[in-house]
C-alpha cells in the first residue's frame, strides 16, 4: 500500500506527462492488444511461431494509426483531466485507423505470407475495438484516481450560477484543481430550455431560480455559489436570486476572469472573490473615453491634494497609470502619506513623485510648493468630510475646506495651472449641514473665479472644473466599514432611520469620471455624476448581515444625526442639469456669483471663523448660501431667527 501511495505521489507530483509518453503508451496498448487477440484466436504455438512476423505487420498498422492520432491530437490531452471530448477524439482516431487497416489488410491477406491469411478481418476488428476500450479505461481510471487521491474533506460543496461557456469552463476548472477547493453539486440557470425537472449537466442537477432554490441548496449542504464571469451583471440585478442564496446560508463568489481552455484542457486556475455588499449593488456599466484622458495627462505635471484619502489615493493611482512626467502628492496625514509613498515606489517606480505632508490651509507652504513644482493639473480632493464632526467644528470646516480651496485656486491662477479640478459632494446640493455648506462655498468660489477670468476681471487662463458625486463605497468613515465592524463584534448594526436612502458608487468608477470630466471640461462647469439607483441604508444593513451568515442579528435605529438628510438630492435630475460628453456625467445648472462680491464675503467668513464662535460662523455661512437650512442640528435656531425676522 505504501509503495502504491509513493507511486501516486511520484506521478501526480509531476506537472503532466510529455506528449510523446502518451503517444508511446497508446501505441504499446495497440501492440499489446494484438498479441492477446492473436493468442486468443490461434493459441500459444501459433503465437510463438508467428510472433516476430506479427510484430512487423502490427508496426505497419501502428504507423498508419499514429497518423490519425496526430490528426485528432489524442495525445495532447492531460490524462488526469480527461473528458468526454478526449474519449471522442480517441474513438474517432481509432475508427479511421481501422478503416485504413482494412484497406491495407485486404490485398496483403492474399499474399504468400501466411500470417495475413490467419489474421482475419474479424481479429483485426477486435484488436482495434479492445485497444480503444483500454485507452478509454486508462484515462478514466487515471482521472478517477487523481480526483479521489486529491479530494479533501475541507473542499466546499458548491453550485455554479451560469451554464454557458463561462459556467462550464468554471465547472471544469474547479474539478481540475488540485488539491480540490470545491466539490461541484450542480448549476443554477434562468434558461427556459432547462426548466424541466431532472435536467443533468456534467452529471449534476440544474436548479431553477424560484422559491424552492433555498431548500434545495440546504438539502445538498451547499456552502457556496460561484457566479460565472458572464453572469455577474445579471446576478447583480436579480435581488430575488440573491435572497434565495443568502437565506440558504451559502456564500457567494464571483469568478474574476474567464477560465481559458486549450483543446478542452485547463490553462490556469479560476480566480474567485468572495462577494462584498458593493459587488451586489445593481450598477450600469460605465463607459469612459480613457484614451483622451491618457493623451491629456501623459507627460504633464500633476498636483493632488488630499492624496492619502479614499478618493485622492485612487486619483493618484489612476493618474500615475497614464504616465505623467511628475506628481506632487500633498496630505496632512503622515502615516497614510507614508503608505502612498510606498505604493508609488512599488507600483509606479518610473513616475517621479514627491509626497508632501502639509495642510492646504497653510498658504505659505502651498505657495512654495506651487512655485517649485509649476503644475499643469491640480486635483483638489483635500477636505474635512464627516458631517457630525463638522457640525461640532464649523470653524475648522471653513478654514480647511473653504480657505484651503481658496488658497489653492488663487495659486493655480497665479502660477498658470492649465486646469483645476475640485472634488465636491452631493451634500452641497441644498445643504442641511456645515460640511455640505462648506463644499458649496468652495464650488461658488472656484466657479466665480473661472467666470472672472473669462470676463477679464482676473488675469489668468486656468480652467476650473468641479465634480460632484455622492457616497463612495468603502471610503473612510462610510457606512459599510462601520457595518462590517459592528457585524464582526456581534451587533447590533446601527442605522439612523428606517427610510434613509443614499446613492453609492465605487471609488474607481467615481475617480475615472473625475478624470474624464477634468480633461473634457472647458471651465466653469459643475459636473454631477449619475449615481444609479438610490439604496435604502436599512436594506444595505440587512443584506450585509445576511452575507455574514448571521441573519438574526439586530438592526437598531438610532435617529437622524445632526445635519443629516433623510435622502440626498437627485443628482441627475433633467430639470436641474443638462447633458455632457458622457451619459453618466451631467452639468449642473446653478446660480452664478459675482467674483468681486463672493471673494470679499468669503474673506469675511474666514476672518469670522478664526474667532471660533460656532453660531457666528454658521450664521455667516447661511448668509452666503441662503438655501443652507440646518436639519436635526443646534444651528436650526439660526433658521428660526431668519423666519421670525422675515415675519
Amino acid at each position: 500500500m505504501k509503495r502504491l501511495k509513493d507511486l501516486f505521489n511520484w506521478y501526480f507530483s509531476k506537472k503532466t506527462l510529455p506528449y510523446w509518453c502518451v503517444l508511446v503508451i497508446d501505441c504499446l496498448i495497440l501492440l499489446g492488444t494484438s498479441v492477446v487477440i492473436f493468442w486468443a484466436f490461434y493459441r500459444t504455438l501459433a503465437l510463438l511461431k508467428y510472433f516476430w512476423t506479427l510484430m512487423r505487420v502490427m508496426l505497419i498498422y501502428i504507423a498508419e494509426t499514429v497518423v490519425f492520432f496526430r490528426i485528432f491530437r489524442t495525445y495532447a490531452g492531460i490524462l488526469r483531466y480527461s473528458s468526454f471530448v478526449d474519449l471522442m477524439r480517441i474513438g474517432s482516431a481509432m475508427a479511421c485507423a481501422l478503416f485504413v487497416a482494412f484497406i491495407i489488410h485486404y490485398p496483403l491477406s492474399r499474399t504468400p505470407i501466411s500470417l495475413f491469411a490467419h489474421l482475419t478481418a474479424r481479429a483485426l476488428f477486435m484488436i482495434y475495438v479492445i485497444a480503444t476500450a483500454i485507452m478509454w479505461l486508462e484515462r478514466m481510471l487515471i482521472k478517477a484516481v487523481y480526483d479521489t487521491y486529491f479530494r479533501t474533506d475541507s473542499a466546499k460543496s458548491v453550485v455554479i450560477y451560469g451554464i454557458r461557456a463561462g459556467g462550464i469552463g468554471l465547472a471544469k476548472s474547479i474539478r481540475g484543481e488540485k488539491p480540490m477547493r470545491f466539490k461541484l453539486k450542480g448549476f443554477i440557470s434562468h434558461d427556459p430550455s432547462l426548466q424541466a425537472k431532472g435536467t443533468i449537466l456534467m452529471g449534476e442537477p440544474v436548479f431553477d431560480v424560484d422559491e424552492k432554490l433555498t431548500d434545495e441548496l440546504k438539502e445538498r449542504n451547499v456552502e457556496a455559489v460561484l457566479v460565472a464571469p458572464g453572469r455577474i451583471e445579471r446576478f447583480r440585478e436579480d435581488q430575488a436570486l440573491q435572497d434565495y442564496i443568502l437565506k440558504s446560508g451559502a456564500k457567494i463568489y464571483f469568478a474574476q476572469a474567464a477560465v481559458e481552455w486549450d483543446k478542452d484542457n485547463l490553462v490556469g486556475s479560476p480566480s474567485l472573490k468572495e462577494v462584498k455588499i458593493e459587488d451586489l449593488l445593481p450598477r450600469d456599466e460605465i463607459k469612459l473615453d480613457l484614451d483622451s484622458v491618457a493623451r491629456e495627462l501623459s507627460g504633464k505635471k500633476v498636483f493632488i491634494s488630499g492624496a492619502a484619502g479614499s478618493i485622492g489615493s485612487e486619483i493618484v493611482r489612476q493618474v500615475a497609470s497614464f504616465g505623467p512626467s511628475e506628481m506632487m502628492l500633498v496630505d496632512s496625514a503622515e502615516t497614510p502619506q507614508h503608505d502612498i509613498r510606498l505604493m508609488m515606489r512599488r507600483d509606479f517606480p518610473s513616475v517621479k513623485a514627491s509626497t508632501i505632508v502639509a495642510s492646504v490651509s497653510n498658504a505659505g507652504r502651498m505657495e512654495a510648493l506651487f512655485k517649485e513644482f509649476q503644475p499643469d493639473y491640480v486635483f483638489h480632493a483635500a477636505a474635512y468630510k464627516h458631517v457630525p464632526m463638522m457640525e461640532d467644528n464649523p470653524s475648522e470646516s471653513v478654514q480647511n475646506n473653504v480657505y484651503g480651496t481658496k488658497v489653492l485656486a488663487d495659486l493655480a491662477v497665479k502660477y498658470g495651472v492649465k486646469k483645476f479640478v475640485m472634488v465636491s459632494t452631493d451634500k452641497a446640493v441644498n445643504p442641511t449641514n456645515v460640511m455640505g455648506c462648506s463644499k458649496r462655498l468652495c464650488e461658488i468660489y472656484v466657479q466665480s473665479l473661472n467666470k472672472a477670468e473669462e470676463e477679464g476681471m482676473v488675469e489668468g487662463h486656468t480652467q476650473f472644473v468641479t465634480t460632484r458625486f455622492g457616497n463612495v463605497l468603502g471610503s473612510n468613515g462610510s457606512v459599510i466599514p462601520i457595518f462590517e465592524r459592528q457585524i464582526k463584534e456581534g451587533g447590533p448594526v446601527t442605522v439612523t432611520h428606517p427610510d434613509i436612502i443614499r446613492y453609492f458608487m465605487l471609488i474607481p468608477e467615481a475617480c475615472k469620471l473625475v478624470l474624464e470630466a477634468a480633461v473634457k471640461g472647458e471651465g466653469g462647469e459643475i459636473f454631477v455624476f449619475d449615481m444609479g439607483k438610490p439604496v435604502k441604508i436599512a436594506d444595505l444593513a440587512r443584506r450585509m448581515i445576511e452575507l455574514s451568515g448571521v441573519p438574526d442579528m439586530e438592526i437598531k435605529f438610532t435617529g437622524l444625526r445632526e445635519g443629516e438628510k433623510l435622502y440626498e438630492e437627485v443628482l441627475d435630475s433633467k430639470e436641474s442639469t443638462k447633458p455632457s460628453f458622457n451619459d453618466k456625467i451631467r452639468i449642473a445648472t446653478v446660480r452664478e456669483y459675482d467674483y468681486s462680491v463672493v471673494s470679499g464675503q468669503i474673506d469675511e467668513l474666514i476672518t469670522i471663523s478664526r474667532e471660533y464662535d460656532d453660531l457666528k460662523t454658521v450664521a455667516a455661512m447661511k448668509r452666503l448660501v441662503p438655501e443652507f437650512v440646518s436639519n436635526q442640528s443646534r444651528f436650526s435656531v439660526l433658521d428660526q431667527e431668519v423666519v421670525r425676522g422675515g415675519d
